[in-house]
């Protein structure tokens, strides 16, 4: 039964309280103070695993590429995702062969600052020959060594295409290591952005490779990569007749680029109009890319949502939410997450490219862990808009998946659901309700009374009292009289949990809660207070049946059947 309220002043907690909440704003706060958050330690992970991928090894006796035609594979410490690490049997030889040469370092350095273009082309191959062992502490010699500078003064030499890509190389591997932004500070980016332009194909392919390898670093690296304008140099790379591990590499590199904040200066456009195409690309490592370029953009540009929209890569999204590949799905159903935040017209988008059979089968099988999450966390962003949206959740059969994952799943996992079953309930017509309690949702709407989170609970008390206002309805039906949906919440021990909420440290959440109780069961707490009635100061004992034995709420209107 209702206690006593334990608050010293109720009158400026009633002054205070809220009936009603503007959803649109509702669902704003909690994408930008919930979504944000994961979203920051996603993209951390994210690039901590692409800087820990590991590279092919780089051999002593690889040659110098001469041509377009005849250069190998530009390789750095960290390439872009896809690209093999076949095992490298020399490797303790070269390591050796390495050590040797940090002994004689001094005389590198000497001959990479003399004026004679041999030994400098020369020492330049050694010293990439000495960062392929991956070691910080030959990157930390070579950084004290203070030729990076001169090492960015050799991608200026235009007439020494192969001093360039050796320069640009060496840069390149360094770039990969913890010490990225003193390769952004050395007045190599200018520089890089300028070889973009380069008639050698390979020059440009290790300028990108090293410029994407900048980029995933601080946002301070970034900063300096937009002051020098990169982006439009970048774009100019995508061509028809690109090859695939250069198509590869730029599209990592632009997505790289995205990531955080864009400048206001820089225009989505262009980048998403290259976008559009690479989405239905058959290379997974480029699909997988163009996808986070879209979550990026929604992320780091205001009003972006609408641009990504208006450029229609929404369909094909909606088609790779059912990609075999992980690696494609997780950026594919987290743009769709931030498009799912925005206003009810973009929601409709969504709908109307049939995301919700989609989401349903995410719901319903045995896919990972953070693919449930964010599929949920769609359906509650659809779900906090109007009544027709919330039909569309019901005809895609969702609410039966989420009302068993709120049940049996892990508790991250449970968390989402319960958002979403609770902005269904929030805002849902009496028909609705009528159908959402048939399904379950009811005591698994209880359950969340438990929980700690203060914005959820207050979501779910909304979204309890909007079903128990339906019920107010329902009891003309009952031959008792009462609200058939406050006593099952009674007889499931969601009243007994309400009461504990008069303890709550959240103004709003208490104040939902006192009125849920004094509307909904003031009579079953004036027959508990009545000193007649045994057992009356036992709030434990008030209820004598089990939930399994509880009333069941009235069947479904027809025509709301939903296929288990």
């Amino acid at each position: 039964m209702p206690r006593a309220p334990r608050r010293p002043s109720d009158e400026a907690r009633r002054g205070a309280y809220k009936p009603r909440v503007d959803f649109s704003r509702s669902r704003r706060r909690r994408e930008d103070g919930l979504l944000a958050l994961r979203r920051l330690d996603r993209d951390a992970g994210l690039f901590k695993r692409r800087h820990d991928e590991t590279a092919p090894a780089i051999h002593a006796s690889d040659p110098a590429p001469t041509s377009d035609e005849e250069a190998p594979p530009a390789y750095n410490a960290r390439p872009p995702p896809g690209s093999p690490s076949p095992p490298d049997p020399s490797a303790p030889r070269n390591r050796n062969a390495a050590e040797s040469e940090l002994e004689g370092l001094s005389e590198l350095v000497d001959k990479v600052c003399s004026d004679d273009t041999t030994s400098q082309l020369e020492a330049t191959v050694q010293f990439r020959k000495l960062l392929s062992d991956e070691k910080n502490s030959t990157v930390i010699r070579i950084i004290r060594a203070d030729v990076l500078p001169r090492f960015a003064e050799f991608l200026s030499r235009h007439g020494l295409p192969q001093l360039q890509m050796e320069a640009a190389w060496v840069l390149t591997n360094i770039a990969a290591s913890d010490y990225t932004l003193l390769v952004a500070e050395c007045g190599a980016v200018p520089r890089l952005v300028e070889l973009l332009g380069s008639p050698n194909a390979n020059i440009r392919h290790q300028a990108i490779w090293c410029l994407g390898n900048i980029a995933a670093d601080l946002p301070s690296c970034r900063d300096i990569l937009f002051d020098h304008g990169v982006v439009t140099p970048l774009l100019s790379q995508f061509r028809d007749d690109m090859k695939i591990p250069v198509l590869r590499t730029a599209m990592w590199a632009l997505s790289n680029i995205c990531f955080g904040k864009l400048p206001a200066e820089v225009q989505v456009k262009p980048i998403l109009d290259i976008v559009c195409q690479l989405i239905h690309s058959a290379d997974e490592k480029i699909l997988a890319d163009a996808c986070w370029t879209v979550y990026y953009i929604c992320s780091g540009v205001d009003d972006a949502i609408q641009d990504v929209l208006d450029a229609g890569v929404c369909p094909q999204l909606v088609n790779l939410l059912m990609h075999a590949s992980a690696s494609v799905l997780l950026p594919v159903i987290m743009a769709l997450a931030r498009i799912s935040a925005g206003d009810d017209a973009q929601v409709q988008v969504l709908i109307e490219n049939g995301i919700l059979n989609c989401l349903a089968q995410l719901l319903a099988r045995n896919y990972p862990k953070n693919i449930k999450k964010q599929a949920c966390l769609i359906v509650s962003n659809i779900a906090t808009g109007n009544k027709e949206q919330i039909q569309a959740v019901i005809d895609a059969s969702i609410i039966s998946p989420l009302v068993v994952l709120l049940k049996t799943s892990e508790s991250d996992i449970k968390k989402e659901a319960a958002w979403a079953l609770s902005n269904a309930a929030s805002s849902a017509s009496s028909e609705q309700i009528q159908y959402l309690v048939s399904r379950g949702c009811l005591e698994p709407l209880c359950s969340v009374l438990s929980y700690q989170d203060h914005d959820l609970l207050y979501t779910c008390l909304e979204g309890l009292e909007n079903i128990l206002q339906a019920g107010e309805v329902g009891k003309k039906g009952e031959e008792s009289g009462t609200n058939p949906y406050a006593q099952f919440i009674l007889e499931c021990g969601g009243l007994d949990k309400l009461e504990d909420l008069q303890d709550v440290n959240s103004d709003r959440v208490y104040e939902l809660v006192m009125k849920l109780l004094q509307s909904y069961w003031e009579e079953e707490a004036s027959e508990n207070d009545d000193p007649d009635v045994p057992g009356s100061n036992d709030s434990a004992d008030t209820v004598g049946t089990k939930p399994e034995e509880a009333a069941q709420p009235p069947e479904p209107a027809s025509g709301a059947d939903e296929a288990e």
